[in-house]
């Protein structure tokens, strides 16, 4: 018993440990983008997939896997953050957020030396990444008035 004890000590030290230093190497998985529109190489400034466009509600559910796959273990289950890093939902809708997203997402963010988020554009499609800013969308909280 007191094996299974330190174990889980390390395991607990060790998740603490990974929180207070930032992200390590990131793992990304891989999302499915049958069907979805090719956007090039050329990053866009606003978001494509937008509820005018003919793939919105393709583009939504896609965004919803690879969020969940890439991104919720810091930005939490449905986008309601734990506390670690920011709270998606107040992410605000249109190109303004988009703007945002768009840096965090192609440049990262480093603080101190610390990176807080990967250049997550370097691992993900711009395709994968606009689908996860489609989704976000539907679940800020300017979308659903929280």
């Amino acid at each position: 018993m007191n094996v299974l004890m330190r174990i889980a000590g390390s395991v607990a030290l060790l998740g603490c440990s990974l929180v207070a230093y930032g992200h390590g190497n990131v793992t990304p998985q891989g999302v499915d983008l049958r069907g979805l529109e090719k956007l090039g190489e050329e990053w866009r400034d606003t978001n494509p997939y937008r509820e005018d466009h003919p793939q919105h509600e393709l583009a939504v559910d896609i965004g919803s896997s690879a969020y969940n796959q890439n991104c919720a273990a810091c930005h939490g289950l449905e986008a309601k953050s734990g506390g670690i890093a920011p709270d998606l939902r107040e992410l605000e809708n249109g190109d303004y957020g988009d703007e945002w997203y768009k840096e965090r997402v192609v440049n990262g963010a480093v603080r101190d030396g610390r990176v807080l988020m990967p250049k997550m554009a370097d691992f993900i499609s711009q395709e994968a990444l606009w689908a996860i800013r489609t989704w976000l969308e539907t679940v800020s909280m300017e979308t659903v008035g929280q």
